[in-house]
């Protein structure tokens, strides 16, 4: 589709520029010397260089040298945690919950968890990061940042059994109260812990408030291989086979982690009622030297998108999806002992179509075409590091790196231009969250949120 120059001016026409576009049947391309045609923050047309050259535009400009994408998704972190970042290094996990992260959470207030917000959005819009699936506390600070800085997000209040009905009171209620807000940007989802922090009596509750309200599930499961083997010991399912017994997988539900998934719960992913997905973080599985990874090909076999994600920067240091893109591609190639998996054209399409769907945007984002949401990122590729290239998805994967998104946009609002930032003032967070560390940090008072028992 071709725009006429006819009508109204479009907002904004990005031109001269590579584009990473899919066809019928999803899979990746790249139209050269190409151009965005945006209106309505929504990508009207992507067409050539030279037929948009006498499209009237609010605004253009030209991107030689660089590629757009569509924006990154990572569908799983917990953003506020960035105020964690290197307090609990070098722990299995069991010490790394119990002795550092959980005593510290007991701590937080919501000006923390803004602070924390704040910081990596900023983090995770210089990143090409565009959308981000969070699952924390105090939520509705976190919903503030995402409307204020112009990201596109989907937001669930966390809950423990341990804090009685009021926790999934709470978690439904900031899921109705935010839904749709900040122009559409914001979705929601109903957030249970974990089945081992959540009891089959609110998981079961959860299922039917997720029917009831048509919300979707966010929570950890399967996270690792201890968690499945001490659920069959102890109870003689897996943490997915709860997740079926109480009705979860009859919602749509977006699992984090999933390395603990094994054989026999396959088949109770691919016949779940909901549209089920994984999210993979897979930098904190070997910073905690768990011996798995997630099952990606094996979840794909069945139909399972699996989504890109950072978890934390607690654990995993970081919110950078780029470098999870990158370890994606190399740690499946060693688990499958197979170099022509995972390709990284099959990365991109993690990275895109798949992790869209994964936070249940995929009619919306995930891809740059007619019809679709303006959320793009432009990568420049002049750098001696990704010169020469002979296979574009190859250097995009494997030579790219976070530092070179040169301008996020969403929905077609540009929230960083040439590595400026636009809608948040990194200084003065950085200054008020370390006026606020130690007393976050202090850990004398023995308590803590949960305790890790798995």
């Amino acid at each position: 589709m071709t725009p006429s120059a006819a009508e109204s001016p479009a907002e904004l026409i990005i031109g001269a520029c590579t584009v990473l576009v899919h066809d019928d049947q999803e899979r990746i391309g790249f139209a050269e010397d190409a151009a965005i045609v945006v209106r309505g923050g929504v990508v009207e047309a992507v067409t050539t260089t030279a037929e948009a050259a006498d499209l009237p535009a609010a605004e253009r400009f030209d991107a030689p040298g660089q590629v757009a994408l569509p924006g990154l998704i990572n569908c799983h972190t917990h953003a506020p945690m960035v105020a964690l970042r290197g307090l609990a290094e070098d722990l299995p996990t069991e010490e790394w919950f119990n002795d550092v992260v959980w005593p510290v959470e007991s701590n937080l207030t919501a000006t923390d968890v803004e602070l924390g917000a704040r910081l990596a959005c900023a983090e995770m819009i210089r990143a090409g990061v565009t959308c981000f699936a969070d699952h924390y506390f105090a939520m509705d600070a976190v919903a503030r940042v995402v409307a204020e800085s112009g990201m596109r997000a989907l937001l669930g209040e966390t809950f423990f059994s341990s804090q009685g009905p009021e926790g999934r009171e709470r978690s439904l209620e900031f899921a109705l109260r935010h839904r749709g807000t900040a122009d559409g940007r914001i979705t929601t989802a109903l957030a249970p812990h974990a089945p081992y922090t959540v009891d089959d009596t609110d998981l079961t509750a959860t299922a039917e408030l997720a029917r009831t309200h048509g919300l979707p599930v966010h929570l950890h499961a399967a996270e690792n291989r201890d968690q499945t083997e001490t659920g069959l010991a102890r109870h003689g399912v897996t943490p997915i086979e709860v997740l079926e017994r109480t009705g979860i997988l009859s919602a749509d539900v977006l699992l984090a982690h999933g390395t603990g998934i094994i054989d026999r719960d396959l088949p109770v992913l691919q016949r779940a009622g909901g549209r089920t997905a994984v999210a993979s973080a897979p930098r904190g599985y070997l910073k905690f030297a768990w011996p798995d990874t997630t099952p990606v090909r094996a979840l794909r076999d069945i139909g399972v998108d699996v989504g890109l994600a950072t978890d934390g920067a607690a654990s995993n240091n970081n919110l950078d999806v780029w470098e999870s893109m990158a370890l994606t591609s190399l740690v499946q190639k060693s688990a499958e002992g197979d170099p022509r998996w995972l390709t990284s054209r099959q990365a991109l399409h993690h990275a895109t179509l798949q992790s869209a769907r994964a936070v249940g945007l995929g009619d919306r984002v995930g891809s740059i075409a007619p019809g679709r949401k303006a959320d793009i990122v432009l990568v420049d590729l002049t750098g001696p590091h990704t010169r020469p290239v002979h296979d574009l998805a190859a250097t995009l994967v494997h030579s790219a790196r976070s530092a070179d998104v040169r301008t996020t946009i969403v929905d077609g609002r540009i929230l960083m231009r040439d590595r400026e930032l636009l809608t948040i003032d990194v200084p003065e967070v950085v200054r008020e969250l370390e006026e606020r560390l130690p007393a976050l940090v202090d850990r004398s008072h023995g308590r803590r949120v949960q305790r890790y028992d798995t």
